[in-house]
């Protein structure tokens, strides 16, 4: 069989096949995924899952006239491959490659940048309302995931479009609950007949008729969701004003297609929800999505196969080891997750202390403003939150816990460069944001044991403490066993040398230190950024001509300038150079290459103290 979608340069061509070649399509799609995905690494298990979507959509709708958000955007890759960017595929999430998410400079077909979850039902009004006001007849299309619409952001924006008369369709991507019970021959036929034009137009007319006779009109509303109550799940995206259709099978084209062909003519808002499977079409990540959901390399005839010589322990590992401890020490400690289980190493702790485990969904502000109430009651909460996420929660943290003064702890993971996932999730910006909150503090442990300790000292803390760590391991410094923090707030000298002082605050101590040989620098382990060692600062600052700060975070409003505020507060006027992130989003790519680039190895960092100052 020849194949077809090497004949397909864009959507254009897709839509030129027949119907019954729409199947073959699907299938070479999901090859195409699994092989480049095994290849590069990247989201696989919800890539699968969205393929006949994908195909369904372009197919029935005209991309790109017609607008597509995808939320989340790691299951985008069908949407990529279909839209001239196949060939690009094995630079998926590689340096230059194409990006693991949409983005709008990478191709027209890419409406908007996702990278976090539950804006896509926002942005999608905004394009048709946009498209109402400049008098276009297009469509916009939300495509959104069960997980994403846990966050209140997307009942929010669901909260105004259904009070919007324009061309937006919301679907809804379930691929949670069981597909059997409610998917079936009936069902399509149930789906289709409510989405054609015959039963919207008897609907709208028996409204009117109905409305002069209050009592039986709303006999009537009663009668149709009792009705539709027997078929689908409750009827609360009615509620919201949208025209609710579903569940359908999500990888029957079959149903999908005529589905949505008859909703493209429907006035309004429009609701479908469609029924995926994660990892459909390859068994291994059918039986274990969660392990396929962003694996690295591997063989697909064989599967994830563990390394012969075990990795060293992350940084998450070390988090997740030192909750449980911690947790067996102090009954008050209670674990805090938006949806990042697994990721924040959380999954012993789960099963460990199940009544003490909080898993919010993606609801970021949820978990901050949670854990605040918690801390009132005299509960400890640790909120383990990836440094970007804890963006989407930046009031709640300053209104709900700094203001209060609660002791929350927050365990900061994927603070610095991320690699492969690029600029939406890199954790740039957490010493930037954090230290100008008052009550708030950040450590910055530079290795492995340092994390666990500084873990320790920040639980230990009667006010909100974060802490902050990359993603990956460090250097391999073994944790110790026991329950011990460091000093609050104190930094340490770990090199003596002459003229130049370098302050590293976290893992980029070892860069520096190898730097500090060729240099003979004195090198300081700060280890906070908030509240600084004022008196460690105040004599490395007497002794050394000049100083350098080294972080792996955003030089503007980072830890170099809290340096440099210091100094200026104690009259120490002293030449400061300050290396970290410059003012730029820095995309995805090898981690160790990005630092490169960003000069904060050990060798970019002394060309740039010898740059500076030439010996």
């Amino acid at each position: 069989m020849s194949s077809l979608l090497e004949t397909l340069q864009s959507p254009t061509d897709l839509r030129r096949l027949s119907r019954s070649q729409l199947p073959q399509v699907a299938d070479e799609v999901r090859q195409c995924v699994l092989d480049n995905v095994s290849k590069t690494g990247g989201h696989l298990s919800s890539n699968l899952g969205t393929v006949e979507l994908t195909v369904a959509l372009h197919y029935v709708f005209n991309t790109p006239e017609d607008r597509i958000v995808w939320d989340v955007g790691h299951q985008t890759y069908p949407h990529k491959i279909l839209t001239g960017r196949r060939e690009r595929m094995p630079s998926l999430r590689q340096f230059n490659g194409l990006s693991g998410f949409p983005r709008r400079d990478e191709s027209e077909y890419d409406t908007f940048g996702v990278g976090h979850s539950s804006t896509s039902i926002s942005a999608a009004l905004g394009m048709a309302l946009a498209a109402r006001q400049k008098g276009e007849s297009r469509h916009a299309i939300a495509v959104i995931g069960d997980g994403a619409m846990t966050a209140g952001m997307a009942f929010e924006a669901l909260n105004h479009a259904g009070v919007e008369d324009c061309k937006l369709l919301v679907v809804l991507n379930d691929n949670d609950m069981s597909i059997s019970p409610p998917v079936g021959a009936l069902n399509r036929y149930l789906a289709q007949l409510m989405s054609g034009r015959f039963y919207a137009a008897a609907k709208e007319g028996a409204k009117q008729v109905l409305k002069a006779a209050p009592p039986l009109f709303e006999l009537a509303k009663r009668f149709e969701e009792h009705a539709k109550g027997m078929v689908v799940p409750a009827t609360l995206f009615e509620k919201f004003g949208f025209n609710y259709i579903g569940p359908i099978d999500g990888h029957d084209l079959e149903s999908l297609i005529p589905t949505l062909e008859n909703l493209k003519h429907l006035d309004g808002p429009q609701f479908l929800h469609v029924v995926t499977k994660k990892g459909q079409g390859y068994k291994l990540a059918e039986a274990d999505p969660v392990a396929y959901h962003g694996p690295g390399k591997f063989d697909p005839a064989v599967g994830i196969v563990p390394p012969a010589t075990p990795p060293k322990t992350t940084f998450t590992q070390v988090f997740g080891q030192w909750l449980c401890d911690m947790a067996q020490q102090d009954e008050r400690l209670v674990g805090i997750t938006p949806a990042m289980r697994e990721g924040s190493g959380m999954v012993a702790f789960h099963k460990q202390f199940p009544k003490r485990y909080y898993d919010v969904g993606i609801a970021e502000q949820h978990a901050v403003t949670l854990a605040a109430g918690l801390a009132c009651e005299g509960i400890k909460p640790v909120v383990a939150i990836y440094s970007t996420f804890l963006q989407r929660a930046y009031d709640q943290l300053i209104h709900d816990v700094a203001l209060q003064n609660l002791p929350v702890v927050f365990a900061l993971d994927r603070a610095g460069l991320v690699g492969a996932d690029g600029a939406t999730h890199a954790g740039a910006y957490d010493i930037s944001f954090i230290r100008c909150i008052p009550n708030m503090s950040l450590a910055c442990p530079a290795d492995e044991r340092e994390c666990r300790q500084l873990l320790s000292t920040a639980y230990a803390q009667n006010h909100p403490v974060a802490v902050r760590y990359p993603r990956g391991a460090g250097v391999g410094a073994q944790p110790l066993a026991d329950l011990e923090g460091l000093p609050f707030g104190k930094g340490e000298v770990r090199r003596a040398g002459r003229m130049t002082a370098i302050l590293a605050f976290g893992s980029l101590l070892y860069p520096a230190l190898q730097a500090a040989e060729a240099l003979d620098a004195t090198v300081v382990n700060m280890r906070w950024a908030k509240p600084l060692d004022i008196p460690l600062l105040a004599q490395v600052a007497s002794e050394h001509e000049q100083i350098v700060t080294v972080e792996e975070g955003a030089i503007m409003g980072g830890a170099g300038s809290a340096v440099m505020e210091a100094l200026q507060a104690m009259g120490l006027v002293r030449p400061v150079l300050q290396l970290g992130l410059r003012d730029e989003f820095i995309e995805h790519g090898d981690p160790a290459k990005l630092l490169v680039l960003q000069g904060l190895d050990a060798a970019g960092i002394e060309a740039s103290v010898r740059q500076r100052w030439p010996l």
